[in-house]
């Protein structure tokens, strides 16, 4: 898949948030990156998928202000070996999205698994 298949794919994953969901996304930036670097594979492994970096919503407080945007990082060749044809691919695009901007709205890994999201 070419890098403009899979940027759509992720900008159609994030356009089929629920209207409330966007409107509430407030300073994170999501982006494609071919492969976790170096310090996220020795953090988080080398099946990483996505990886949310910044301030979930929920610990923002009233001295938050002027800060970087949060990033949403998709792993483009993690996914693509994973999957085996293009419904695949965008069907997984579309959860490790949807998984990421979870952990925007303050949602963690273990409450997820709770709620039988992931």
């Amino acid at each position: 898949m070419t890098p403009e298949e899979f940027e759509k794919l992720v900008g159609k994953a994030v356009k089929s948030l629920p209207k409330f969901f966007k409107s509430k996304m407030q300073n994170v930036i999501v982006v494609i990156a071919e492969a976790p670097d170096r310090a996220q594979l020795r953090r988080f492994g080398r099946n990483l998928l996505g990886l949310y970096e910044g301030v979930p919503l929920l610990d923002r407080g009233a001295g938050y202000s002027g800060a970087m945007p949060d990033k949403i990082t998709i792993f483009k060749n993690n996914i693509e070996e994973r999957c085996s044809g293009v419904d695949e691919i965008e069907a997984e695009v579309r959860h490790v999205v949807m998984h990421e901007i979870a952990h925007h709205f303050g949602i963690d890994d273990d409450e997820l698994h709770q709620k039988g999201l992931y």
